[in-house]
């Protein structure tokens, strides 16, 4: 304590590699904290964090600290609670581990309020909004290695980890490992080191926000999502695209995730109140919107083309996303079909199919999905028909259907993948020349006044 300067503050500065070190020759460093409680607890090193959050261009409210420390502390931690154990043993007292604070809390009761004070906001554990700071300590890094040899079971390689001596392995090493044996391979009390730790990292990220709506699509030539085959693009846009875009740039969001309520070929139309969408934003930087705002963004991507139309566009919550695909299956879906014949009909030959309720079909997985989805029969049912004669060879049917059916191939029979079809009851060829979406019954986002 006696080599202590300025009461321990020491001078903070960023080294070469960008990380963020002290600076004071006076400073004896801790053997177990590593110098974290020395030097990093200062308001000095406070504001820099502080400054770093500010700039990263995040909007937020309150935050969560996640602080993450070499693992190696954790081996030096332990090596402290067993002295103390020791000690306070001879003198017939215990010491258990929970009896302990572990130095990630007391770093975290130190810093808390010093970083709310500064950034003016509350830290709470369930904010979206994450200040990542990583402290790396070279010089002890091998302090860990000696467990790898006594508890292999507990240092598996991971995809996505550089190092096997994770926080969490140690630990649980550290769990496994008689008192006896940790003695033999460690010092109690651990060796003093000559560096204090370094923050290599400080990172800021936003949890996901979803916004949702329901789409209309005009175009016969739009897919729902980018179309590309053998990685070569073949339409220039998608609904997706002109909808999450103007997102993208609003939210200043990294990327984005597009789900619908079902999708609708290329060359189908999707009418009346159009298809429930929801889209994850990405880390957003800008999170905060009125009611108004969000009526403004919705009106600006009806602006910015004639193909689609976007309603009810809204926040929501990542758990009401699930209302969307609930018994996606058991829902209705409303369709309007021009079809050809190559016989000539006339208009009694359509009335038996307005009579037709609740038809169940079998469909094999159709020829031109094949590519994309598991061969499989699937069951579904044709609610209701309704027809409309337009000359010899041609007549409009609208079908009240099961979600999930195929209604092209219940037209022209998918070469008897689908059975039955139209053309086996009414014994023609028949095709398909338009398919409109009429409805989509799920009855989610909630409807917003226009």
């Amino acid at each position: 304590m006696d080599n202590l300067s300025q009461n321990g503050e020491g001078k903070i500065l960023i080294i070469e590699d960008g990380s963020i070190a002290s600076k004071n020759s006076n400073l004896n460093v801790c053997n177990v904290c590593l110098g974290i409680l020395q030097d990093f607890c200062e308001k000095e090193f406070i504001k820099k964090v502080c400054q770093k959050v500010e700039a990263s261009g995040f909007e937020f409210t309150n935050l969560v600290l996640s602080i993450s420390f070499p693992p190696q502390l954790s081996v030096r931690e332990h090596a402290a609670w067993l002295l103390v154990k020791q000690e306070m043993g001879k003198q017939s007292l215990s010491l258990e581990r929970n009896d302990t604070v572990q130095l990630k809390e007391a770093y975290k009761w130190i810093t808390h309020p010093l970083f709310s004070e500064e950034l003016g906001v509350p830290i709470d554990g369930k904010s979206l909004f994450e200040v990542s700071v990583v402290f790396a300590h070279p010089e002890t890094v091998e302090d860990c290695h000696f467990l790898r040899a006594i508890c292999p079971d507990c240092f598996k390689p991971a995809k996505n980890k550089q190092s096997v001596f994770t926080r969490m392995a140690v630990m649980k090493a550290l769990n496994k490992i008689k008192e006896e044996d940790f003695r033999k391979q460690f010092p109690c009390p651990p060796n003093s080191p000559k560096a204090v730790c370094s923050v290599v990292e400080i990172e800021c990220a936003h949890g996901a926000v979803f916004v949702a709506g329901r789409y209309n699509k005009y175009s016969r030539n739009l897919p729902q999502t980018p179309w590309i085959i053998d990685g070569e693009r073949k339409l220039d846009s998608s609904v997706e695209e002109l909808i999450s875009d103007h997102l993208l740039t609003v939210f200043k969001a990294e990327s984005f995730n597009f789900s619908s309520s079902g999708r609708e070929d290329v060359d189908v139309r999707t009418l009346g109140n159009g298809r429930p969408f929801a889209i994850e934003l990405v880390n957003p930087h800008r999170v905060h919107f009125t009611s108004q705002e969000i009526k403004e963004l919705q009106q600006k991507i009806n602006n910015s083309s004639n193909k689609i139309q976007v309603r009810d566009l809204q926040l929501v919550t990542r758990e009401a996303i699930g209302h969307m695909k609930e018994g996606e299956e058991e829902k209705t879906k409303t369709y309007s079909a021009l079809i050809w014949t190559n016989k000539a009909i006339q208009r009694k030959d359509l009335g038996f199919l307005d009579d037709i309720k609740d038809l169940k079909i079998d469909q094999k997985t159709p020829l031109r999905v094949l590519h994309r989805r598991p061969l499989a029969v699937r069951t579904r049912i044709i609610h209701s028909m309704e027809t409309h004669y337009v000359d010899e060879h041609h007549f409009r049917l609208y079908l009240k259907t099961q979600a999930g059916t195929y209604i092209k191939e219940f037209v022209h029979g998918d070469f008897g993948r689908t059975k039955p079809n139209i053309c086996s009851l009414m014994d023609v060829t028949a095709d398909i020349l338009e398919l409109d979406v009429e409805s989509v019954d799920v009855d989610w986002p909630p409807a917003l006044d226009d």
